[in-house]
């Protein structure tokens, strides 16, 4: 199996031997947003690989989406409009800007 072009990191708010603190993993809990994006991925056609994460340590400004090996971190990804616009900045190359983390 090849190596994918890219990896999307989603933070999940986990912290070594304490409760998750911070809004990333609510914002993907019930909403079946992990899902929508590895769909959205597919439907796409992008080579893409998805892993959820510890915690990002950004939690005033999730939930956090970064993408690798490109280095661009991404806030307040909590609905699917969201991951829309970053995945399809991500096939267009230019990334969703409304979303970027500065």
């Amino acid at each position: 199996m090849a190596l994918p072009e890219k990896l999307i990191l989603v933070c999940q708010s986990f912290r070594l031997g304490k409760e998750p603190k911070g809004i990333c993993h609510k914002g993907t809990e019930g909403l079946g947003l992990l899902q929508y994006i590895e769909e959205g991925i597919l439907d796409r056609g992008l080579d893409v690989q998805v892993a959820t994460t510890g915690c990002l340590k950004q939690c005033e400004k999730g939930p956090i989406l970064v993408i690798q090996p490109d280095n661009l971190w991404f806030k307040g990804v909590n609905s699917e409009e969201a991951i829309d616009a970053i995945l399809d900045g991500l096939e267009s190359g230019e990334p969703a800007a409304e979303y970027l983390l500065s």
